[in-house]
Parts: C-alpha cells; structure tokens; sequence
C-alpha cells in the first residue's frame, strides 16, 4: 500500500510518502488509522479519524471504506484541526 502525505504531515512526520505491508487485521479505513497510530509520537497524535481526511484512490473515503494492499491512501489533515 502506498500512504500519502500532505500538508503539515509532511514538515510533521518528515515523509510525503511511504509504501507499506498491511497486517493481516487491517481492512479499513478506522483499523488502518489506529494501527499507524500505533506507531507512538506524532503518529497518535495526528492519526485520529476526526483530524484526518483519507482518501482511497483518489476516491474520498469513510472509517468503514476497504483498504488493501494494492490502494492508494492519501491522508490530509483538517482545516482549523
């Protein structure tokens, strides 16, 4: 899977990309969103469904949305969050 960053995550997780091997118990947009933040600080911090919009390929998405190992993710920090 190939996660996308933009905006502040960028300057904030110092990556505007990074291609990634989903576990085995992640099948959504709200599972995938706690197991990066799972990853500790800043992850937990900005990984939070109500500070983040995601899209999967291109397509705006839901916390219930299908990911799979061969989407595209983009992850886009709210305005005013």
């Amino acid at each position: 899977m190939k996660l996308l960053y933009f905006a502040q995550l960028v300057d904030i997780l110092q990556r505007s990309y990074e291609d990634v091997e989903l576990p085995a118990a992640v099948h959504n947009v709200d599972q995938l969103l706690s197991w990066l933040a799972d990853r500790g600080e800043p992850w937990t911090s900005h990984m939070v469904a109500t500070r983040i919009q995601v899209t999967v390929n291109k397509q705006f998405a839901q916390p219930t949305t299908e990911v799979g190992d061969d989407d595209e993710i983009g992850l886009f920090p709210m305005r005013g969050v």
